[in-house]
């Protein structure tokens, strides 16, 4: 509204709606201010407090194969070509 515009009942509702949303619109962005500092403080905990790296360990270790028992059967294929 500016001083050239006669004021209507319309107008002077929303002005006076708009200073009553207003301390809940602040509340709410203080709540929502605290909230995302506490979730900060809460990660940089969580990651304060995780384990630390033991170091690389390389464990060596040599298999050594099964016994085999020799074929039953053993099978020969021939292949001739032609050319």
């Amino acid at each position: 509204m500016s001083v050239l515009e006669p004021s209507t009942p319309h107008s002077r509702a929303r002005r006076r709606r708009g200073r009553r949303g207003e301390p809940l619109r602040r509340l709410a962005l203080l709540l929502a201010l605290v909230a995302a500092f506490l979730l900060g403080i809460a990660f940089a905990e969580t990651l304060a407090e995780r384990p630390r790296d033991g170091g690389m360990v390389t464990s060596v270790r040599t298999l050594t194969p099964l016994p085999q028992q020799p074929p039953a059967r053993t099978v020969t294929v021939t292949v001739t070509s032609r050319a």
